[in-house]
């Protein structure tokens, strides 16, 4: 009797703890978020919580705290923590009013920002390294080797499986705006062939393990290279650099003079405020890249009754035109920096000055896209920094 009721114990605060976690997750009690604003909210209050020291919070500093938010969804946002456990009483008597925060809810909202900035990219480096320990260990048994062999399988059958849907099923769009599914794949595919050779040459009985985790890695280099050739085929010429053999950037680059060197940026737009790679790993990308395989798409099935479907090119033109017009709105021309300003952050900004700028380079599209030198600097604005300019509609 003693055993079991140490067991249950013992479960009762693992589940604790996953209720705390997973505290950030709930809309309400037994209920999924559907709102990625309440995110925001929840990070509001934890950042509260942390400001606040051993002193903790009531609900009305809490609300105070966040006055940014309405009153009604902290207010919510508190209860709904406060029901999961991820806030609890000061001190747990009937009166109190003052809570404190448990940190695991905290550390669950930074593992989402980064899946939702890298899908998940980062963490996956993580694990392999971790595995590859894992079994180098001197300690390491052969079930060691088989769980992670098997870890590592279902990971990647998993990404595989996902980018291959997407392919099939998803918009040019939304595979867009899941291509981080798709990056560091080479990387990825070393480390986990590290660990396969680690296994294999110390267990060679775990040779049937170590071939689905083979065949789960091909299938995902598979369905990547799919993805990629999907994007660069319906990506249109005015968004493609073009996939040129390294030899020919080398000599394009030491041969040119600063002026030819810049006039080949025309057009261009560059993510300052929150670039995505170090110019170290840009020359290094540049040092190894490849020519990439032109990946073969399945012919569409004609129907009876189906219209001829419109070439990718003119689809492209179209989407570029009611993203140009949804801007304007009517105008003849609008500024960029309201433009950046309704976006309201500078992820959504930057994905809608890329639709711009390939409005304004596209051939059959009367849109124009005007750089000034001027910069407004509001350190309030969701974007501080915002070049001006104007777009507008060109009469020929």
């Amino acid at each position: 009797m003693d055993a079991t009721l140490l067991d249950a114990e013992a479960d009762a605060a693992v589940l604790r703890v996953y209720r705390q976690v997973f505290a950030v997750l709930a809309r309400e009690a037994g209920a999924m978020i559907v709102d990625p604003d309440l995110l925001d909210a929840d990070q509001a209050i934890l950042d509260a919580f942390a400001e606040a020291g051993s002193d903790g919070l009531t609900v009305e500093q809490a609300t105070l705290a966040c006055r940014a938010y309405p009153h009604d969804v902290i207010v919510r946002r508190f209860e709904v923590l406060r029901q999961y456990g991820a806030i609890t009483k000061l001190v747990d008597r009937p009166n109190e009013l003052r809570h404190r925060a448990a940190f695991a809810p905290y550390v669950m909202l930074m593992f989402l920002r980064r899946m939702s900035v890298q899908g998940g990219q980062g963490e996956l480096h993580q694990l392999l390294t971790l595995e590859a320990h894992s079994v180098s260990d001197p300690q390491a048994t052969a079930d060691d080797g088989r769980a992670s062999i098997g870890r590592l399988t279902k990971v990647f059958r998993l990404l595989g499986n996902e980018l291959a849907i997407l392919v099939s099923t998803s918009t040019t769009a939304q595979l867009r705006e899941n291509a981080q599914l798709a990056w560091g794949n080479e990387r990825l595919i070393e480390q986990a062939e590290k660990v396969h050779r680690l296994v294999l040459d110390r267990w060679p009985e775990l040779h049937r393990d170590c071939t689905s985790l083979r065949m789960a890695l091909a299938a995902y280099a598979d369905a990547v290279q799919l993805a990629a050739g999907r994007l660069v085929e319906r990506a249109g010429t005015t968004r493609a650099l073009g996939l040129l053999p390294i030899e020919t950037w080398l000599t394009f680059s030491r041969g040119s003079d600063p002026g030819t060197l810049a006039a080949v940026l025309d057009g261009l737009l560059f993510d300052a405020a929150a670039p995505d790679f170090s110019a170290q790993t840009m020359v290094e990308a540049v040092e190894t890249g490849r020519r990439s395989g032109t990946a073969r798409m399945a012919p569409p099935r004609p129907t009876a009754d189906a219209d001829t479907p419109e070439s990718a090119a003119a689809t492209d033109r179209e989407d570029l035109r009611a993203e140009a017009e949804r801007v304007l709105a009517g105008r003849p021309s609008v500024d960029i920096v309201e433009v950046i300003d309704e976006a309201g952050d500078w992820i959504t900004a930057r994905r809608v000055l890329a639709e711009l700028t390939a409005a304004h380079l596209h051939d059959e599209l009367d849109y124009e896209l005007v750089w000034s030198d001027g910069m407004r600097i509001d350190p309030t604005a969701g974007t501080p920094w915002a070049t001006e300019g104007v777009f507008r509609r060109v009469v020929r």
